[in-house]
């Protein structure tokens, strides 16, 4: 996949750690932050870091995207 590849719609549902496998085969340039749905977050963006957050299941709640 190509490394300017932004977001990861495909993962929605998808247990948190193939998610984070998918996203780290398709950018090993970025750093993944696996954290509960409704989880506070510093703001501000990031290129250098995607996201992940997951449900009372562990699958993935929300598309992940770099930022």
């Amino acid at each position: 996949m190509s490394s300017s590849k932004t977001s990861w719609p495909e993962v929605m549902g998808w247990p948190a750690a193939q998610a984070v496998s998918q996203i780290a085969t398709d950018r090993p340039d970025v750093a993944i932050e696996v954290l509960p749905s409704g989880t506070s977050v510093t703001p501000g963006f990031s290129a250098k870091r995607v996201r992940v957050f997951f449900d009372g299941t562990g699958s993935v709640a929300a598309t992940p995207a770099v930022g």
